[in-house]
Parts: C-alpha cells; structure tokens; sequence
C-alpha cells in the first residue's frame, strides 16, 4: 500500500473515530435531558426535625414552600400542591418565586386552594415580580444571573392580593406577630435580596415583660445571601427559612451542587443548616424547590421538594 493510501486510510479511521465520538455524545445528552425531563416532575417531601419551641411546647408542623415557578398546564404539578394539605400544617411559609409565566396566577391559586386555609406568611422573589428569559445555562457559572432591563412584569400584585384574602401575611420588607398554639411567632421579612431590593424591618414590637408568651422569632427570605444570613443571625433569629437555589437543580450524584445562583456556598444550596456569624448561631432551611424555569425544565440530582419541619420543645 502507498504512503498516500494509508495517509488516506488513517484520515478515515480518524473520521470515524470522531463521528462514533460525537454520536456517543448525542446519544449521552439526549439521554440525560430525557432523565432530567422526569426527574423534575419527582415531587416529594424532606422532613426535618428542629428543638427550638419553649420548653413544654407541643410539636408545630411548618410547610416551607419555594420556587414553584409555575406555568398554566402543569397539571401533575398542581394535583401534589393540592395533595400537600393532607400533611395538616400548622403554618404555610412560602419564599417566593411562584410563577414562571404570565398567566400562571389563576391555575396557580387554584392548585393552592386547599393550602390557603391554613395559616401562612410569604415574601416574593424575583420570578413573581419578572418573568424568566431565555437564556445560556452556562452564564450561572460566571455568578448569579441579572435581571434584563426589558424583563416581562408578572401581576404580582394579583397574587399577593390572592394570599392575603385567603390570610397569609406578606412579610415584604415587614414585621408581624402571630399567635400559634399559645407561642407567639414574631415573624420578619425581606423583598427578594437577588434584585438588591431587602429592607430590615425589625422584629414585632413588645417585650416578654409586655408580653408573658413564649416568643419564637423566624425570618423569611427569598434568595440566601451571606449579608442577609448574618443580619437576621446577629439580630437573634431562631429560624430562617429560605429558596432561591433550586438546590442547583442540576447537580452531580455524589458531590451536590455546582452553583447556588447567589454567595452561598454551594455545599448549602439545599438543607437544614447552622449559619454562624459574630458569636451567634442561626438554623438555616434551604429550600431545594419544586419547580424550574419553563425555559430549563429540568433536573438532575436534586427533586424537587417541599420541606415540612416539624419543630420541637428544647430539651
């Protein structure tokens, strides 16, 4: 054989190589997206068990709820929000981001009906004020993602009006006491930190002197950053509930996250975890969420989830 026909001989095989090389590769991300398509649609529930309740206390269920990111049809979606009321939560606490289109607000308060009649709080995030955008999913390894000047306005207002009258309490950038069970929760929320928009409003006015119930104080957040963590510990909360991270909706078996989509430490982006800042220490919940933005509709390696923490006397 000619120097020419092997030259030729191993440019083909070469070819070959490559073409087998790139099919494999198809074949693995076809494979990958089609799991990613189911996986996201594997709702369950995360228990945690928290000792903060005054000594005596009975258990108090609480049903965190983030990042529903809902769009009109998700019809298997909506049946597991409807079904979550069987757990008989003492209060609903949502941390935002419940739409992903614009005309998800109907079919979203539907599916949150039975949920309503139980008491709850809420604060948004950014995907209830803006609808998502399109975009590469390889921008959030350059940080967290930027609200484009011409975004999509979502009804918020509609929605938060649809909460209230069912009695949750918006705690956007505000402070409220409510009577649970005999302990009074002295609750404190921020508008979502991810569009720079959180404002401290302190906690409920009024004293153990002034009031002699037990007092819990529990913070509500959308997006998890470090500033807002170390506010809401250093000022003495006793639980702050929070979403935002999707848990890093695509994550790798065995190691977790790859982004937070925030300054949170990426081995944080879902779970119960202390936060510690100037002395204190603050229970942390991260919700993984239950939902994704309807232009990446998909998740590997982290379900979806709501999160029922049952909290406990002190021992």
């Amino acid at each position: 054989m000619s120097v020419t026909n092997t030259l030729a001989s191993r440019v083909r095989s070469i070819g070959r190589g490559f073409a087998v090389t790139a099919a494999l590769g198809a074949t693995a991300g076809a494979a990958a997206a089609a799991y990613g398509l189911w996986e996201k649609e594997q709702f369950g529930v995360r228990e945690e068990s928290l000792p903060i309740l005054p000594e005596g206390s009975a258990p108090f269920r609480v049903l965190h709820l983030s990042d529903i990111h809902f769009v009109p049809g998700q019809h298997r979606k909506a049946a597991w929000l409807e079904s979550l009321a069987g757990l008989q939560p003492d209060l609903v606490v949502n941390t935002g981001d419940n739409l992903s289109h614009a005309h998800a607000i109907d079919p979203l308060l539907a599916a949150l009906r039975p949920l309503l009649e139980f008491p709850g709080v809420f604060v948004p995030g950014s995907n209830d004020y803006f609808a998502p955008r399109l975009k590469n999913p390889a921008t959030y390894f350059l940080g967290p993602s930027k609200l484009k000047r011409d975004a999509q306005a979502l009804d918020w207002p509609r929605l938060r009006s649809g909460f209230g009258m069912s009695g949750w309490v918006d705690l956007t950038n505000r402070c409220q006491s409510v009577v649970h069970n005999g302990i009074r929760f002295d609750f404190s929320g921020v508008d979502d930190p991810h569009l720079n928009r959180e404002r401290y409003a302190g906690w409920p006015r009024g004293t153990a002197d002034q009031d002699s119930r037990p007092h819990l104080r529990v913070a509500a957040i959308h997006a998890p950053y470090q500033r807002v963590l170390d506010h809401f510990t250093e000022d003495a909360a006793d639980l702050i509930l929070a979403g935002h991270t999707h848990g890093g909706q695509i994550c790798i078996p065995g190691y977790g996250a790859l982004v937070s989509n925030c300054d949170l430490p990426t081995w944080r982006a879902k779970g119960l975890h202390d936060w510690e800042s100037k002395g204190r220490t603050t229970p942390v919940n991260v919700s993984g969420g239950i939902g994704t933005s309807r232009f990446a509709p998909v998740r590997i390696a982290c379900r979806p989830e709501a999160v029922l923490l049952t909290l406990t006397a002190r021992a």
